[in-house]
């Protein structure tokens, strides 16, 4: 990748590599269109992970809404700097967003501005030791998600969709793109299932792991940010199976 260092390399990118040696894994949540929940489905599978007594951040990489902070019941922008940026703590969930920044403020970013506050954000990010890094990834097959795959290579890809036509037919795209870039998929979760789900298809067709549905509930949005509540829904115990059945919980 081109960039401002010395060799030709952006010097963030070694300092990156620094900041996620603590990490174990880290799991890109995607999705193929904005509406399906994916957010909801990155911060509600932090929150189980921490409550189940495993060590997980919660990175927020969609720029221009980032909303994991509503979920987890963060409400004040705050930053701790301690040589580099210490995430804050959110019911044992590690939380580095562009929220604690800039708050709500409208922030028009495109093409390499949106590289650079990505690259920015794992650079100064102090996570320590995880088992787990999620990362919520803005809807779609842009800049966001090819930097993820550039800048951490060892990046796993969760994908999210509903049964609507078109959701289906955006992810279609979004898992043919990973396969062409040979990105590791550890599935496809269906969000938002109130009738028959309609996604086992899809996966059977892209060569990916069909994890499961999860309900459409209505109790959900009444929960946001009281993480207690939430995982207390029908929504939070079908997602804590789907983690079970990754392995990431027992």
């Amino acid at each position: 990748m081109e960039g401002r260092g010395t060799a030709g390399l952006d010097p963030r990118l070694f300092v990156l590599e620094r900041r996620l040696s603590g990490v174990k894994r880290v799991v890109a949540v995607a999705s193929g269109k904005g509406g399906v929940g994916k957010t909801l489905v990155a911060s509600t599978a932090a929150l189980a992970l921490a409550w189940a007594g495993r060590s997980v951040g919660l990175l927020d990489l969609d720029m221009h809404g980032p909303s994991c902070h509503v979920v987890l019941g963060i409400e004040e922008p705050r930053v701790v700097e301690d040589r580099g940026v210490v995430p804050i703590d959110a019911c044992g969930v590690k939380l580095m967003s562009l929220f604690l920044f800039a708050g709500d403020a409208d922030l028009p970013l495109r093409g390499r501005d949106l590289t650079d506050v990505a690259l920015e954000l794992l650079a100064v990010t102090r996570w320590g030791d995880l088992d787990l890094l999620l990362i919520d990834m803005p809807p779609g097959t842009g800049d966001e998600i090819l930097d993820v795959m550039n800048f951490i290579r060892r990046a796993e890809f969760l994908v999210v969709t509903t049964p609507s036509a078109l959701s289906l037919m955006t992810v279609r795209r979004l898992l043919s793109m990973l396969s062409r870039r040979r990105a590791p998929v550890l599935g496809l979760v269906e969000n938002m299932v109130s009738e028959e789900p309609k996604a086992e298809a899809l996966a059977r067709e892209a060569g990916v792991r069909y994890l499961g549905w999860l309900p459409a509930d209505p109790l959900v949005e009444r929960c946001l940010g009281n993480p207690d509540q939430l995982l207390q829904t029908d929504f939070a115990r079908a997602l804590t199976r789907v983690l079970r059945s990754l392995g990431w919980v027992s």
